[in-house]
This record gives structure tokens, C-alpha cells and sequence, in this order.
């Protein structure tokens, strides 16, 4: 029997002057397998440059901002503007909604083409997410290593987020931990990542 079959089952993840939950198997196989498929078509995907000493690069992932309201998102000189929420993000929503008890404004979503994709070491602390924000990741797709690092103790903690789970970082997270998605070699398949937010 699998531990973890069931969605709300999950493993709280050891995080000193933080707070993370980890749910592997949030959805079942075939909601993963639909979801993903839908996403992969359905989003309006992007790739946007940036700026890393003084360089533009494009930016190693594709992503798009849908949101229940017109309220702009901005991260590392990116300035993005929501498209409403389509029908399988409210879907998804509510269930982390449920899961959460938080009501999220906005989605960011992240497309990881393959291992070369990633995402480097940051905080998601932007102002307008307010003071200690509730983040709430829905994977799909290919599993990838996730690492947390504490900003000033030597600290460090990885997770492999896979198909269909979610992951919630909430209190001082932000705060006080960093996070990325490596690069990796082995990795030949796509990954989508749904991360719920609100927007002050």
C-alpha cells in the first residue's frame, strides 16, 4: 500500500525560522496526466529576458501571470500582466484553496522545457505579496529536485516534487530561506509548476 495515496496525507518539512508542507500525491495519476496535458496547450506561455550583471539573457523557462483581478506581478526587472483564470485553474485553485484556507488572487506558472531549464536561488518576497506570504507550488510533469538554503545559517534541505503534488511555504519562509530548481542533465521531459499567491 502506498503511504501516500491519499491527497491530504503529507510530510511537513523541517524548516527552522520557516514553515513548509509537502503533499505527494495531492492529485491522483490521472488528474496529474489530464492537467498537465491541458496546461501544456491551453497557457499562454512566454519567455521574457533578464538582467544578470549587466547581460540579458533569455530567461532559462517560459512562464504567464493569470489572475481573478488585472493586478500587475513584478520580479527581477519583470514586470507581467495577468490573463484571467481559465476553467482548470479555478479547478486547481479551489482544491489548494481547500487545502490552505487562503484565498489566492494570482498564478504564476512556470514551464521547464527540459533539465536546461531552471530556476535560481531567490525569495519570493516581493512587496506587493505582503508580509510573511502563503505560496502554494502544484507540480506536474517531470519530477525535479527542489532546494531550500537559510539566508544566514548553514542551513540547506532538498525535496523531489513530483507528479501531481503540492508544496506550501507559508510563516517566515520567504523571509528567511532561499529556494531553486537546478539544472540537470538527466532530465530529458517537461515540467509545468503552478505557484498560488495573492497580490496585496
Amino acid at each position: 500500500m502506498d503511504l501516500f495515496t491519499h491527497q491530504n496525507q503529507h510530510i511537513p518539512i523541517t524548516l527552522p525560522d520557516g514553515e513548509a508542507h509537502y503533499y505527494p500525491s495531492f492529485f491522483d495519476k490521472n488528474e496529474a496526466d489530464s492537467l498537465f496535458e491541458i496546461l501544456s496547450s491551453s497557457i499562454q506561455w512566454q519567455q521574457d529576458d533578464i538582467k544578470v550583471f549587466g547581460k540579458v539573457y533569455p530567461q532559462p523557462r517560459l512562464t504567464a501571470l493569470y489572475a481573478n483581478n488585472n493586478n500587475t506581478y513584478s520580479y527581477s526587472n519583470i514586470t507581467m500582466q495577468p490573463y484571467q483564470f481559465t476553467n482548470e485553474l479555478l479547478i486547481i485553485k479551489k482544491k489548494v484553496e481547500q487545502i490552505t484556507s487562503e484565498h489566492f488572487t494570482t498564478c504564476l506558472l512556470n514551464l521547464y522545457r527540459d533539465g536546461q531549464d531552471s530556476n535560481g536561488w531567490h525569495s519570493d518576497n516581493e512587496k506587493e505579496l505582503g508580509k510573511e506570504p502563503t505560496i502554494a507550488s502544484v507540480s506536474f510533469g517531470e519530477e525535479r529536485w527542489f532546494h531550500f538554503k537559510h539566508k544566514t545559517k548553514d542551513l540547506k534541505q532538498k525535496l523531489l516534487l513530483q507528479h501531481g503534488s503540492l508544496l506550501i511555504m507559508k510563516g517566515k519562509t520567504q523571509e528567511n530561506w532561499l529556494h531553486q530548481l537546478p539544472k540537470s542533465k538527466k532530465i530529458q521531459k517537461p515540467r509545468i509548476n503552478l505557484t498560488f499567491r495573492i497580490i496585496k
